[in-house]
């Protein structure tokens, strides 16, 4: 996998928000190309399976127990950034310290993207589905 577009940002200039606005996109295509590609199934399952993986609750486990402890000080910090980033609202189902853990997950992903390291994102998501 290689970036889409050829778009060249000021990385350390992006909102964390505008990281994990990305950062969603990207980590739900690796969900779905990972689900696919477990066999052919029903949509409904397909999406029932997706959403398992991509909501807050299983993000924040993610990036607590698996990713947080092989983190460089770099991907700590933009972590950190979108962790703490302020967020206007929280899903009604949705803890707030697991909500601010994924938006953290989905900045890092977004950040990892849109710097070209598609190999460290492949090794992040290999150890999350390791767990699964």
């Amino acid at each position: 996998m290689e970036k889409l577009l050829d778009v060249s940002v000021p990385l350390k200039e992006m909102s964390p928000l505008a990281l994990a606005f990305l950062g969603d996109g990207v980590f739900d295509l690796f969900v779905r190309e990972f689900l696919v590609g477990q066999g052919n199934c029903p949509v409904k399952k397909l999406h029932a399976r997706a959403v398992e993986v991509v909501k807050c609750e299983a993000q924040s486990r993610f990036i607590k127990e698996i990713l947080l402890p092989i983190m460089t000080e770099e991907e700590q910090d933009v972590y950190r950034r979108g962790r703490n980033a302020k967020v206007n609202h929280v899903p009604k189902n949705a803890q707030l310290e697991d909500y601010h853990n994924a938006t953290g997950l989905e900045s890092l992903f977004g950040y990892l993207y849109l710097k070209g390291d598609i190999d460290r994102l492949r090794e992040f998501f290999n150890k999350i589905t390791a767990q699964l």
